[in-house]
């Protein structure tokens, strides 16, 4: 097979950031690789890939599709009629695009289209960003032709034979964020004197870490720190009226940040929820986190990820029934010891895995040529 020939490629999956930015950054490292490759997205109708992908400068395509809610609701009874029309969807796609290989990400919108790749015998490879492994994941798996990975110990889910050891794809950006304060500084409108407290709660926003940090922010800026915090855009009215009376200074209080990139190279302590995808960046961003799971997820994964960064000393850990009494006390302790910083940083650095996005987009050509 020539290695001028034009690729084509389909990803598939989404719903939060943690599925959307690996396969953004897959997709990159892909056309970095081989310029020439088309690109075509799948997601849901209606969620954040639908926004997210088109910004990164990728078609993207949406399916009528949304998962089993675990509380008993009428939407539930549209499931079966939804993965069937999903499905026919996806195999109509395959036909117009005719990809060379079928990529899933894990997310809603990775079942049908796999499903109906592997039914048409077109190659597919999954990549799984957490510890346990999704559902999707899970069910796709038996038909995969690889799975790559982020975590050891995931035979427990996956085929062993078809397991490949990457890391997760982080954002291009994030590698060199140290050379970026002075910009990141100045694009915020922060004060290069006082020491920064970044809030990440996940690309939708967490109602816990906004509601202990709505409660504690004149603490913060009481002791001489400043502020920046990624709300979501489902609770950015609420936490804008809550600290209304606090004044600009020193806080800034967004939606969602664009600029993670100069949002982490502001920080100097970072507390972010314990997604596979948030951990990933943050040990090549190396700088000091705390971390409080999410306890709404399968397995209670989020904890597990944190605890086992608590367990190299790479992290603290608040958890989320805690966060309202704990976690501003815990973010000023860990912002006035600069040695503990120190320490969490450097046991963090060892911990990344930069080339997951190159490693991972090397398995995906050597899928089509064989």
């Amino acid at each position: 097979m020539s290695e001028e020939r034009t690729y084509r490629i389909m990803i598939s999956g989404g719903g939060t950031g943690g599925h959307i930015y690996p396969a953004i950054s897959i997709a990159n490292a892909l056309k970095a690789q081989h310029p020439g490759t088309e690109f075509l997205f799948v997601g849901a109708k209606g969620r954040m890939e639908m926004e997210k992908v088109p910004e990164a400068g990728y078609a993207i395509v949406g399916l009528w599709i949304s998962g089993l809610q675990r509380s008993l609701r009428l939407s539930n009874l549209m499931f079966p009629l939804k993965v069937l029309v999903s499905i026919w969807k996806s195999f109509s796609l395959l036909r117009k695009f005719k990809p060379d290989v079928v990529v899933g990400v894990g997310g809603y919108a990775s079942g049908p289209l796999l499903f109906a790749a592997a039914k048409k015998g077109i190659p597919t490879l999954i990549q799984e960003q957490n510890g346990y492994a999704g559902l999707t994941n899970k069910l796709l798996a038996k038909r995969a032709n690889k799975i790559c990975v982020a975590y050891e110990g995931m035979s427990r889910f996956f085929p062993k034979d078809r397991i490949i050891e990457t890391g997760n794809p982080v954002r291009n950006d994030i590698l060199e964020v140290n050379s970026k304060r002075a910009a990141g500084m100045a694009h915020f409108g922060l004060d290069a004197a006082k020491k920064t407290l970044l809030i990440i709660g996940g690309s939708l926003g967490a109602r816990t870490i906004n509601n202990a940090i709505a409660e504690g922010t004149q603490q913060l800026l009481d002791e001489g720190f400043q502020v920046l915090w990624q709300t979501g855009k489902l609770y950015i009215n609420e936490m804008e009226r809550r600290t209304a009376e606090q004044g600009s200074d020193g806080l800034k209080v967004l939606p969602f940040i664009k600029e993670m990139d100069l949002a982490y190279a502001v920080a100097d302590v970072i507390i972010s929820r314990a997604g596979a995808s948030s951990i990933s960046e943050l040990c090549l961003v190396a700088k000091p986190v705390i971390f409080v799971p999410s306890p709404n997820v399968a397995e209670d994964h989020q904890t597990k990820n944190a605890l086992a960064m608590v367990s190299k000393e790479a992290a603290e850990h608040v958890s989320d029934d805690e966060a309202p009494a704990h976690l501003v006390k815990e973010a000023i302790s860990l912002l006035k010891d600069e040695s503990r910083q120190k320490l969490l940083t450097e046991n963090l650095k060892p911990l990344g895995k930069p080339n997951a996005a190159i490693d991972i987009a090397n398995e995906i050509i050597d899928l089509i040529k064989k």
